[in-house]
């Protein structure tokens, strides 16, 4: 693994091989930071150019490897010249919209289904259209289709949808977990580890930031709390990702807050604690969140949008409400706690991440990917030149 910051003792994760590259991995984000502020924009999610090139496409070539394999590579680790410059078998796992759109992580706006445009830019953005130059690079420098994997359905829809990507080899393979380490533990042990009530039912939510990111419908949350508390459904909350505010809101609700959790144990304990997690995002592609605590034996309540819908089977690892209809978001939430003792949730969020997230299933998907992209790229390098720019398009 190749990484551009490495902060563990092991020899199998390598970073910068040289000062001055480490330099440059410090330097680059800033210059990608100075250019961003010349596009104003409502969208407030993160906005990568992929500028400033880096030394990786020649030490990746060098490399004896038989096949690159790109995942999150934003940030300005990888230019988007460097992408083009690579010459093996590539297979590109997506973990948000990046890759086919402009230089926004996530958008709600058609540019990346039309191309960046000059007359399709919405309404929220002036200044330099920082979107559509780094779409257009894209388009200009990866000559070739490479193999595309998804964590979601929503997100290999998507690919399929850009105008960027619409004829790239796109599959599905969700994103692992370490099933023997995310497993369940007594619920009354996490309780007592975490301080928490061993009579209460709990009610998760959790976000970094907890509900400063839109994105993430925490106010969505709020509105079906609202009609559980005329409801009179009794439980209490638990928010992690962020600490207790000054003054706690009135939600109708007793809630304990817990900060950001920075190891897997403590998060594990947290699932464990909690009779139920609520994912109210209006996007997202897989999110973590929801597949740990379904390894845990915790139940999802979740709106059937994104990737959301490939982690809860419907009324019987959680709940799938209507996409933002917080009446039924509610009724979800009541409908499983009602329901805890009858259906095997538990049992059947368990199952379900070990058939469909765990490391032995997800590496044998890879594997095969793997041995038909390195096929394929030996059949492409023996075609004409004219073969190829017909391979381009």
């Amino acid at each position: 693994m190749m990484v551009n910051v490495s902060l563990l003792d092991d020899w199998t994760v390598q970073g910068p091989d040289s000062q001055l590259a480490k330099v440059m991995t410090q330097l680059r984000p800033k210059v990608a930071k100075l250019v961003r502020r010349l596009l104003r924009t409502d969208n407030p999610v993160l906005h990568s150019p992929a500028i400033l090139p880096s030394s990786w496409p020649k030490r990746l070539n060098a490399s004896d490897a038989d096949v690159l394999h790109l995942h999150w590579i934003t940030h300005e680790m990888l230019s988007i010249v460097d992408v083009g410059q690579l010459n093996k078998p590539i297979v590109w796992t997506l973990h948000d919209m990046w890759p086919f759109c402009g230089a926004e992580h996530y958008t709600n706006d058609i540019r990346w289904r039309e191309g960046y445009l000059k007359n399709n830019r919405p309404r929220n953005e002036s200044g330099f259209d920082l979107n559509r130059w780094t779409w257009v690079r894209k388009k200009k420098h990866w000559l070739y289709p490479m193999q595309i994997i998804t964590p979601s359905n929503w997100l290999a829809d998507c690919v399929r949808d850009s105008i960027l990507m619409a004829n790239w080899q796109v599959n599905v393979i969700e994103n692992p977990i370490d099933t023997d380490r995310w497993k369940p533990i007594d619920k009354a042990l996490a309780r007592n580890l975490l301080g928490l009530p061993q009579d209460k039912t709990l009610v998760m939510f959790g976000a970094m930031g907890g509900g400063s990111d839109l994105r993430k419908g925490f106010d969505l949350l709020i509105n079906a709390l609202a009609q559980l508390r005329e409801d009179e459904v009794k439980f209490q909350l638990v928010i992690f990702g962020q600490s207790p505010p000054e003054k706690f809101p009135d939600l109708g609700f007793s809630i304990h807050y817990i900060s950001h959790l920075h190891d897997d144990l403590s998060l594990q304990v947290l699932y464990c604690a909690s009779d139920l997690l609520v994912i109210p995002s209006r996007q997202d592609n897989l999110p973590n969140t929801g597949v740990e605590a379904h390894a845990c034996g915790t139940p999802v309540v979740a709106f059937n949008i994104g990737g959301l819908s490939d982690i809860v089977d419907h009324k019987r690892t959680g709940y799938l409400a209507e996409a933002f209809e917080v009446d039924d978001l509610a009724r979800g939430i009541k409908w499983v706690l009602d329901n805890a003792k009858t259906i095997g949730f538990s049992e059947n969020a368990r199952d379900k991440a070990i058939a469909k997230f765990s490391y032995p299933v997800v590496a044998q998907k890879y594997k095969e990917i793997y041995k038909i992209v390195k096929k394929q790229f030996s059949s492409r390098s023996k075609l004409s030149y004219s073969q190829k720019r017909a391979w381009n398009g």
